[in-house]
């Protein structure tokens, strides 16, 4: 599957703009990580883009979540690592992720949610302005972007051998590239 064909794919399940916007940080993320680890990035990229195809259709089902989205993917016919890693990215299952592509997808997921709520109370709400010190700064703050779950953010460190401050780097870069599909 291609991106263009793995984008149509996710709009035809996911009609909210935010969760696009969402889908597309996490796309950035995954394929820059990627990059840094030297892995596949089309790949990565692809699992990033697709991880929430099911949000939509279970937001009041949390228990469903990703495990609904797996079985879309792998009807698709998409790789089992991809089907595997959005699987195990709902961290409700308690599936471990296995592969590094799924330990990244499970750390950037929340992390990118940070970023934005950190963006958004920017003066200029432009991701351009933010710096990894303000991240690390809103990431200390528990009630700051609630739902951007610190524990997990934090397991970059035993998961992908980063520390949390390249971790951010590396992801904040990756949604500054495309703040403007972001606007942000």
């Amino acid at each position: 599957m291609t991106r263009e064909e793995a984008k149509k794919f996710l709009e035809k399940y996911i009609k909210n703009k935010n969760l696009i916007k969402h889908s597309l940080a996490v796309e950035a993320v995954m394929r820059e990580l990627a990059k840094y680890f030297q892995e596949d990035e089309e790949k990565w990229g692809l699992t990033g883009l697709l991880h929430d195809i099911d949000y939509e259709q279970t937001k009041d089902k949390p228990g469903e979540h990703s495990l609904i989205g797996a079985e879309i993917l792998s009807e698709k016919g998409l790789d089992k690592e991809i089907v595997e890693a959005v699987k195990s990215h709902n961290e409700i299952h308690g599936i471990k992720p296995k592969t590094r592509m799924a330990k990244a997808l499970f750390c950037a997921d929340p992390l990118t949610g940070l970023i934005v709520a950190a963006t958004l109370v920017l003066p200029s709400k432009r991701l351009k302005d933010l710096t990894v010190r303000s991240v690390l700064k809103r990431f200390k703050e528990p009630r700051f972007a609630a739902g951007a779950n610190r524990d997990i953010i934090a397991q970059c460190k035993e998961l992908l051998n980063l520390d949390l401050e390249k971790f951010i780097d590396i992801s904040l870069k990756a949604m500054q590239k495309i703040s403007q599909d972001l606007e942000l």
